[in-house]
């Protein structure tokens, strides 16, 4: 596997972390229990886990931005058992805007790399390192750190997907439906941004300004006030980071996730969010979990979720299979 990038060390570790991962993925199914007396299928299992190795090369740490002293690194997947262009999924981290990181996110993005696609996994600024629109700023920017290393990566510019969990999810969001004409890519110019195909939010934010009163919150859950901070224009600003207010006709196609039980983020977010895209007549979907609360869905429920993904992908005229 490529490890260039970061230190020797680092990269080797990562690298080690990932086919670890793919190793227990394929061997242990989702959901699935063995107890100590159980088979456990070793051969086929690392059978499996290295031939997916030998499909991908993982690039671990590559600078796509540098802005306020703070150098943005994303991870890339790549087949190297092809030279053609592959489907490609660009995964944003959650974390409220103010932790979290790209690592933390692998699980959440695996089944892609499972299903034989490219994947581009975004960490962005933190709000202790600049507040909003940074983090909108640095991901419209690794889309285009995306477009202009299409080639030589192999990634599908026709086939580009963005998907992001819970403050992750609001900026896959920001990622696909914002032009460039708004000018929040100003951080990075270099080619056109691409047209992203389709965003899938999970649990994300379609309307920014309704998290800026913290009576709309529950207690403890003031992220997005911090992502803010003191700033005197910060409705102005919610309003221009709300994915809800670019929403038109020639935009992505939009899936959208979340819980009815979640206690972090109301599921009417993303039922507003479905109704101004259905309105717009630009293709949408949704799936609401019952009694699902902010992620940490079951294994089963997952499964559900996926399947309806990629039929929705795959009625947009998405290929999913490579």
């Amino acid at each position: 596997m490529n490890a260039s990038g970061g230190s020797g060390l680092a990269s080797m570790k990562k690298m080690l972390m990932f086919n670890y991962l793919c190793f227990l993925l394929l061997a242990f199914p989702l959901g699935t229990a063995y107890s100590q007396s159980a088979e456990f299928p070793m051969a086929e299992g690392m059978r499996a886990g290295f031939q997916l190795r030998a499909r991908y090369s993982m690039t671990p740490n590559i600078t796509y931005l540098t802005a306020t002293g703070y150098e943005a690194k994303l991870d890339v997947y790549q087949r190297i058992d092809t030279d053609k262009p592959m489907p490609t999924l660009i995964f944003i981290h959650g974390g409220g805007w103010i932790g979290l990181n790209k690592e933390y996110a692998i699980g959440a993005f695996m089944p892609w790399v499972l299903m034989g696609w490219n994947v581009v996994n975004v960490e962005y600024r933190m709000a202790r390192t600049a507040l909003a629109p940074a983090a909108v700023e640095d991901c419209l920017c690794a889309l285009r750190w995306t477009a202009a290393h299409a080639k030589e990566r192999h990634f599908d510019l026709s086939r580009l997907v963005i998907a992001g969990e819970s403050a992750g999810g609001h900026l896959a969001m920001t990622t696909g439906m914002i032009p460039e004409s708004v000018g929040l890519d100003r951080e990075c110019p270099g080619v056109p941004l691409p047209r992203v195909a389709a965003v899938i939010s999970w649990f994300g934010v379609g309307d920014m300004e309704k998290l800026l009163h913290a009576d709309d919150l529950p207690p403890g859950r003031d992220d997005a006030i911090t992502w803010f901070g003191g700033m005197p224009n910060r409705e102005e600003m919610a309003r221009r980071v709300s994915p809800i207010h670019y929403v038109r006709k020639d935009g992505p196609a939009v899936f959208l996730i979340a819980g009815d039980a979640d206690p972090i983020l109301s599921y009417r977010q993303s039922e507003e969010m479905h109704s101004a895209l259905e309105k717009a007549g630009e293709p949408t979907a949704i799936h609401i979990v019952k009694g699902g609360a902010h992620g940490h869905f079951t294994p089963d429920q997952q499964v559900e979720i996926y399947g309806e993904v990629l039929k929705f992908l795959n009625d947009e005229g998405i290929q999913t299979s490579p």
